[in-house]
């Protein structure tokens, strides 16, 4: 199978999504691999290295697209991808369809067969694949979080860490999941007063194992949300749904009654975010301020970081690309039923339930 790797146009993303030893990985097991040039630049691999493991360093992304049978990619194609999309063309990266319907809805059209990262599902429900990133966007959204609470951002001035004799700011955590877990420990590491909120008992069982007094657990339910809002000087967003759009759990009212000077980072904004003030913004544009809340929504945050990501990702990636283009997607899925549950778009039908689900037609499964 030819595997190709293009370049990435979302604005600021700055990851690949193959490393050299990957390359080298899917040359020993038989397969080609097309890199557009420039494509790891920005992680700090030139083209003289993908050379060197055996890929085939390609000018334009016309000609990757188009000689390519599987593309593996970082990010959804944008718009001006869609007319390299084509009938029979293996898709593998982070699609969120439930909050980009245009592009779920270019896929079905063109009769691609698209995998998203963020579907892959073990038997016991976790997600091998966003696993990685979201460890990544969790400890960067403390680090963003204490950036937004300076004085010059809009922020209320409060150092996160508190000082000698000064009370840390109080931060509130939705989601105890891999992101919220990691977001925690950097800010209970800091200093912090942090507080985490999530629906599952397992979860926060297991971030108070971790990290003790040092983080305080509540259920969540919309009573305690509302009243931790009301005293939180940054909020992190970090509640996921695989394959769904994120639970709007803040809702205009609710932002209103935060504090003048806080701040809001919504990792979930890829999933349409769990606020409904909050909307994408970019690396260059990450932040603004709505009824005095900063709000930083910045949906591919682990671009900022593209080295340690993008070695990460493929990590986690690569035996599952492996196995795709080793057996097709079909005798893949078979054999492993994370790759099953993985598959988003077939032959011009929405498989994934929850994708079905957001674009309110059927799930149509070619393993039924």
């Amino acid at each position: 199978m030819i595997v190709g790797i293009p370049k990435e146009v979302k604005a600021d993303e700055n990851r690949v999504a193959i490393t050299p030893a990957g390359v080298i990985a899917l040359r020993d097991h038989g397969q080609d691999v097309l890199v557009q040039a420039g494509a790891g630049l920005s992680s700090g691999i030139d083209d003289s290295k993908y050379r060197a493991s055996g890929a085939q360093v390609v000018k334009s992304a016309a000609e990757l697209w188009a000689r390519s049978e599987l593309v593996l990619k970082v990010k959804e194609p944008r718009p001006s991808e869609y007319r390299f999309l084509r009938p029979g063309l293996l898709l593998f990266t982070y699609l969120h369809l439930a909050a980009e319907k245009t592009l779920a809805r270019e896929l079905v059209r063109r009769r691609v067969t698209a995998l998203g990262y963020e579907t892959i599902q073990l038997d016991d429900h976790s997600l091998p694949l966003l696993a990685p990133m979201s460890e990544v966007a969790g400890r960067m959204a403390v680090l963003a979080g204490a950036w937004c609470l300076h004085a010059s951002m809009g922020g209320c001035g409060m150092l996160l860490s508190g000082a000698t004799g000064v009370k840390p700011p109080r931060m509130l955590v939705l989601g105890a999941g891999i992101a919220g877990a990691n977001a925690c420990q950097a800010a209970a590491s800091m200093g912090a007063d942090v507080t985490i909120v999530d629906r599952d008992v397992t979860r926060l069982r297991y971030v108070h194992d971790i990290l003790g007094s040092r983080v305080a657990t509540l259920m969540s339910n919309r009573a305690s949300i509302e009243e931790e809002l009301r005293q939180a000087h940054l909020v992190i967003g970090a509640v996921l749904i695989p394959g769904a759009r994120a639970p709007r759990l803040i809702s205009e009212s609710m932002l209103t009654s935060m504090q003048h000077g806080a701040a809001l980072v919504d990792l979930s904004i890829d999933q349409g975010g769990i606020a409904e003030s909050s909307r994408p913004t970019t690396h260059k544009r990450p932040t603004y301020v709505r009824h005095g809340v900063v709000h930083y929504c910045v949906a591919n945050m682990p671009a900022a970081m593209p080295h340690t990501a993008t070695y990460a990702l493929t990590n986690a990636t690569l035996p599952y690309v492996l196995a795709i283009a080793e057996h097709g997607v079909l005798e893949a899925g078979q054999r492993d039923p994370a790759i099953r549950r993985g598959l988003n778009t077939y032959e011009g039908h929405v498989v994934h339930p929850a994708v079905a689900e957001a674009l309110r037609t059927e799930a149509h499964s070619p393993w039924d």
